[in-house]
């Protein structure tokens, strides 16, 4: 399911490293030394993240990627 959510990575100067973000689930984030190591550890914290959620019962958003690129190619016009 790690596919199907948006995710941001950017260079962080502080961490000297690449921080994988994901929108969509709050906290779920990771570190990588390069891009690649960041989108890789992301989509492991997405799969912890939805098998946390589901087990406590919390409410798991649905994946809205697609329309988040929407939204930001739209306010850039």
């Amino acid at each position: 399911m790690a596919g199907k959510y948006a995710i941001e990575i950017f260079y962080s100067q502080e961490d000297e490293g690449y921080i994988a973000m994901v929108p969509e689930l709050p906290g779920c984030s990771a570190f990588g030394e390069t891009e690649e190591e960041a989108l890789k550890e992301v989509k492991v914290a997405i799969d912890l993240w939805l098998e946390i959620a589901e087990k406590e019962g919390r409410e798991i958003p649905k994946p809205f990627g697609k329309e988040l690129l929407k939204t930001f190619i739209e306010s850039r016009s």
